[in-house]
C-alpha cells in the first residue's frame, strides 16, 4: 500500500443484492473456472468518499509522517526519487522499517480466522505497530481511514477494513505499511480463511510466483521494465492476468515515489542502480480480463467481472552486488 492507480474504469457493473451470495461467475472466453466464493460489493445506499468513516485513533505518542501531521516536507524528502545512500543512516532506517513491516505482516496473518472482522484485524495491527514505536502509514493518507488494507476475494487492492466477518472460503490480502523513525516499510501477503477451494489456492500460488519472478529480474544495471517482462513470461499461457492499473513504487523517507514499478509489459525507462529501494507488488487476477472499478469509497478496487484477485509485495534494495529482499 499504496500501489499507484495508473488507470481504472470508474463505472460499476450492474449490482444486485443477489450477487452477495456465493456463486460461480460466468466462465471466461477460454473456459476458466473461477471457483466458488463470496463476492464483495459496496453497501447500499452508496456513500461516496471516506468522510463518513471515523479515522482510527492512535493510542500512544509516536512520530507521524508529514501527510498525517501536517508537517512540511524537508529538502531530503522533496528530492527523494527512490534512491537511498548505502552504508549510512538511510540504509539503516529503511532496513529497520522493513524488518518491522515483515513482523507486522506475519502477526496479521495469525489474526485471519472465520468470523473475525477486518475491522478487528485492523485494530490489532494498529496496536501492534504502535507498541513497536511506529505509525501505520495508510492512516490519514489521502483520506484513508484505517491502519492497513484488507482486500477480500474479488477486491484486488485497497480494501478498507469494516465490520463484515470473514467467511469460510475467503482469501484475503493484508497490506501493511509503517513509518518508523522517519522511514516507511511496506509489504503484503495473501491468507486463507478456512477451507479455500483449489482455484483460490492456485491464484495465491501463482501470485507469489509472480512476485518471485519480478524479484529475479532485479540487479544493478538491469532495466526496471524487466520486472514486468518477467511476470508476463511467467503468466504466458496460464489462465491468469496481471493488473496493469497498480504499480510498485520507490520507498524510504517518502511513502511513494519514482521509480514506478509496472508489473505488465511496458516501456518504462530507467536502470536499477545501487541504492534504489522500491516495492514489487503484482496483483494477479483469475482469467484474462484485468478490468477493475473503484467502489464509491474511492479506494476499494474490485474486478469488474467479479473474478478473484490476489497480491503479494516485498521491498527490494539494489546493492552493489545484486538485489536484497528486505521484507522476506
Amino acid at each position: 500500500m499504496r500501489a499507484t492507480l495508473l488507470n481504472s474504469n470508474h463505472h460499476a457493473p450492474a449490482i444486485s443484492k443477489a450477487n452477495i451470495l456465493p456463486f460461480t461467475p460466468n466462465k471466461t472466453s477460454n473456459n476458466d473456472d473461477f471457483g466458488l466464493y463470496r463476492v464483495i460489493l459496496p453497501e447500499e445506499p452508496f456513500v461516496f468518499g471516506t468522510a463518513h468513516i471515523p479515522p482510527r485513533r492512535m493510542k500512544s505518542q509516536v512520530e507521524w509522517p508529514p501527510y498525517a501531521s501536517g508537517r512540511e516536507l524537508i529538502p531530503e524528502e522533496l528530492a527523494f526519487r527512490g534512491k537511498i545512500e548505502l552504508g549510512g543512516k538511510q540504509e539503516e532506517g529503511v532496513r529497520e522499517a522493513a524488518k518491522l513491516a515483515k513482523k507486522v505482516r506475519e502477526y496479521a496473518g495469525t489474526l485471519v480466522k472465520v468470523g473475525v472482522t477486518t475491522e478487528e484485524i485492523d485494530e490489532a495491527v494498529c496496536d501492534f505497530i504502535e507498541k513497536h514505536g511506529a505509525y501505520p502509514s495508510p492512516l490519514r493518507y489521502q483520506g484513508f481511514p484505517k491502519a492497513c488494507c484488507t482486500s477480500v476475494n474479488n477486491v484486488v487492492v485497497h480494501g478498507i477494513p469494516d465490520h463484515h466477518p470473514l467467511t469460510d472460503g475467503d482469501i484475503i490480502n493484508i497490506d501493511v505499511t509503517l513509518y518508523l523513525n522517519g522511514y516507511h516499510g511496506d509489504t503484503s501477503q495473501m491468507f486463507l480463511v478456512g477451507d479455500v477451494d483449489e482455484q483460490g489456492k492456485e491464484l495465491i500460488s501463482i501470485t507469489n510466483a509472480a512476485l518471485r519472478a519480478g524479484i529475479s529480474a532485479c540487479s544493478p544495471g538491469k532495466p526496471f521494465k524487466g520486472i514486468g517482462k518477467a511476470i508476463h513470461e511467467l503468466l504466458k499461457g496460464k489462465p491468469f492476468c496481471v493488473s496493469p492499473h497498480f504499480t510498485g513504487h520507490g520507498i524510504g523517507p517518502v511513502f511513494h515515489s519514482a521509480p514506478w514499478i509496472v508489473h505488465s509489459l511496458n516501456e518504462e525507462p530507467g536502470l536499477m542502480q545501487p541504492g534504489h529501494c522500491f516495492t514489487i507488488e503484482p496483483a494477479i487476477i483469475q482469467g484474462t480480463d484485468p478490468t477493475t472499478w473503484i467502489f464509491p469509497d474511492g479506494w476499494t478496487a474490485s474486478t469488474e467481472n467479479c473474478a478473484r484477485g490476489a497480491q503479494a509485495e516485498h521491498m527490494v534494495l539494489i546493492t552493489k552486488d545484486g538485489a536484497e529482499v528486505l521484507t522476506q
